[in-house]
Parts: C-alpha cells; sequence; structure tokens
C-alpha cells in the first residue's frame, strides 16, 4: 500500500480569466476540466494538465474574491513543473524574462537545474529539469512547442514551524521516505529536507523547510489550498481509509468528486492533505478530444446547472 508521487495540486486565484489566460496561453498547459468547487458552487475549479489529463500533471485553481495571502510558515509555499533539458529551462527563462514575470536565475538545486519564478497572482512555481524521465503527454494545441511543454508536476514545498510534526504525517502516516537535504535557497540558515513516495523521484517527493521565524500564512489569492497524492486503484484507496481509521487520524472521510475519490485530513500545523485515486478520470464525462470545452458538472449536481451558470463569470 504505497502512494505513487503527487496527484494534484490546488492553489487559489482571485481572477479566474486572468488565470485561465495564464496558464492555457503564456504556461501552454490543457484546460481539461472546466468545473465547480463541489463545495462551494459559486466558484470555479478550473483544472490545468497535460495533453491527456494524466493524473499527475493536474495544477488546478479555486476562484474566490479573496484578497493576496499572507505569506509564513505552515503553508505550501512552492509548486514545482516538471521539464525535460537544460535547453527548456533556458527556454522558459527567457519567455518568463520577457513577460516582466518575477523569477530568480536557474541554478543547480538538489542536482537540478531548477527556475524559480511567480504567476502574476505571486503564485509560486519552479521548473525542474526531470531528466526526461517517464511519459510525456504533450498538448497538440499547446502554445508552447512540444519539446517545451510542462510534463508534470514535480516537488512540493512546504514550510512549516515544527518540523518533527510534519514528519509524523509524512513518515508515520503516509509512509514515505526521508532521502536527503540541502541548503534552502533563498535562507542559508536552513535545510530543506526531501520525503520521497514509491520509486521516487521528482514527480513523487515532498520538500519540508522549518522556520520558526516567519508568521504564520493566511491563505488568499496566490497561496495554495492543499496537496494531494496519487492512489493508484480503489483498493488502495479503501486501504488508507481503514489505515487513517486505525491510527485514529481526523479525517473526511471517503469522498466521491466524480473524476476521482478523496479522502482529506490535516498534518499537525495544518496543512491540508489529500489522497485521490487515479481513476475514473477527467474524461469520465465527456470526450478526451474537448476537454475543458464546456462548464462540467458531476451528476449530483446538474439538477442546479442554471443556478451555478448563472453564478459564474464567462472567463
Amino acid at each position: 500500500m504505497q502512494l505513487t508521487g503527487i496527484h494534484h495540486l490546488t492553489a487559489v486565484t482571485a481572477d479566474a480569466r486572468g488565470n485561465h489566460d495564464f496558464y492555457t496561453k503564456f504556461m501552454g498547459m490543457r484546460l481539461v476540466k472546466k468545473t465547480v468547487n463541489q463545495d462551494d458552487t459559486s466558484a470555479y475549479h478550473l483544472f490545468f494538465a497535460d495533453g491527456l489529463a494524466s493524473p499527475g500533471s493536474d495544477l488546478t485553481f479555486f476562484d474566490w474574491p479573496v484578497p493576496r495571502e499572507q505569506r509564513g510558515t505552515n503553508s505550501i509555499t512552492r509548486t514545482a513543473l516538471r521539464v525535460a533539458g537544460a535547453d527548456t529551462i533556458h527556454w522558459w527563462e527567457n519567455r518568463i524574462k520577457d513577460a516582466g514575470l518575477k523569477y530568480r536565475p536557474a541554478e543547480i538545486r538538489d542536482s537540478r537545474l531548477t527556475l524559480d519564478f511567480e504567476d502574476p497572482e505571486g503564485q509560486r512555481l519552479s521548473l525542474i529539469d526531470d531528466g526526461g524521465i517517464g511519459t510525456s503527454n504533450p498538448w497538440q494545441k499547446s502554445t508552447v512547442p512540444s519539446e517545451h511543454q510542462i510534463r508534470g508536476l514535480g516537488p512540493i514545498t512546504l514550510t512549516v514551524a515544527d518540523r518533527s510534526l510534519a514528519e509524523v504525517a509524512l513518515v508515520q502516516i503516509l509512509g514515505m521516505t526521508a532521502t536527503r537535504d540541502y541548503l534552502h535557497p533563498e535562507s542559508l540558515d536552513h535545510r530543506v529536507h526531501v520525503y520521497s513516495m514509491g520509486d521516487g523521484g521528482p514527480a513523487a517527493e515532498i520538500h519540508l523547510v522549518e522556520r520558526t521565524d516567519l508568521p504564520q500564512s493566511r491563505q488568499g489569492a496566490g497561496s495554495v489550498h492543499h496537496v494531494a497524492f496519487r492512489a493508484p486503484d480503489m483498493d488502495t484507496y479503501h486501504a488508507w481509509t481503514a489505515r487513517l481509521k486505525s491510527l485514529r487520524v481526523p479525517f473526511s472521510g471517503e469522498v466521491n468528486r466524480f473524476y476521482f475519490h478523496s479522502l482529506y485530513f490535516r498534518e499537525p500545523n495544518g496543512i491540508l492533505f489529500e489522497i485521490a485515486t487515479d481513476l475514473p478520470g477527467f474524461d469520465a464525462d465527456e470526450p478526451m478530444e474537448t476537454l475543458g470545452e464546456k462548464l462540467a458538472l458531476p451528476p449530483f449536481l446538474e439538477p442546479k446547472r442554471a443556478q451555478i451558470e448563472a453564478g459564474l463569470k464567462p472567463l
């Protein structure tokens, strides 16, 4: 019973139209599902991914009319996206620089060429060279050449006030393995500790930083809401339900999101974790060829379609 990597990451935007344009037109990702937050149907839930909407490639956003986040500890502080090759990193560096986005010049970090930057709302992102390991599913209609497209999610960085508490969740509950550490790029007095899932590699890592010198974070536009980990099948998913119960971890219970099945719980510092299944997938209710072109609603929300559509702004 192992988690196999990062399933998706969900962040917060206060500008759904601008967010859609940035991630499809500038980042070249595919909008694979245009739906709503199932717990707050006044808000879009937008899913951007690779050409086949593969599990592990989804960067998603809730659209809420909120102010910018207050940066600090006990939060997810950076999301890495995987690309292949140094030439691709430098291609993106020029593209990001020409767009006037905030960025840090590419550098070798944790033995990988890494490029840090921010989206227009201050969402902290990195592009990392994954060496071309594993499969790639380019989107043929992307604004980015296929060889430079984003291949999927990479390591997710958490900043916490108490590393030992976070490690309880990562190692003792979720079964990750502490593998190495490296210097924090923005604060050389701190180290980043790496925890791996399954076979490891950049698509299956959490990077953890302990910072007691920062204020408590407050979510807002530019922040991350939660990170989800991959359960490959329903048997594994049910096994995780039983494990959380046996360990007496407070959690959501099993939640059917229609496109995947979820479990939610908070690690002791307060960061929200999710365990999500690879299937059924985003083509459960629309053809793969036309994913994301229309507002998709799970069956239990379909009777409210007119009311929901009336409350959403066009993208």
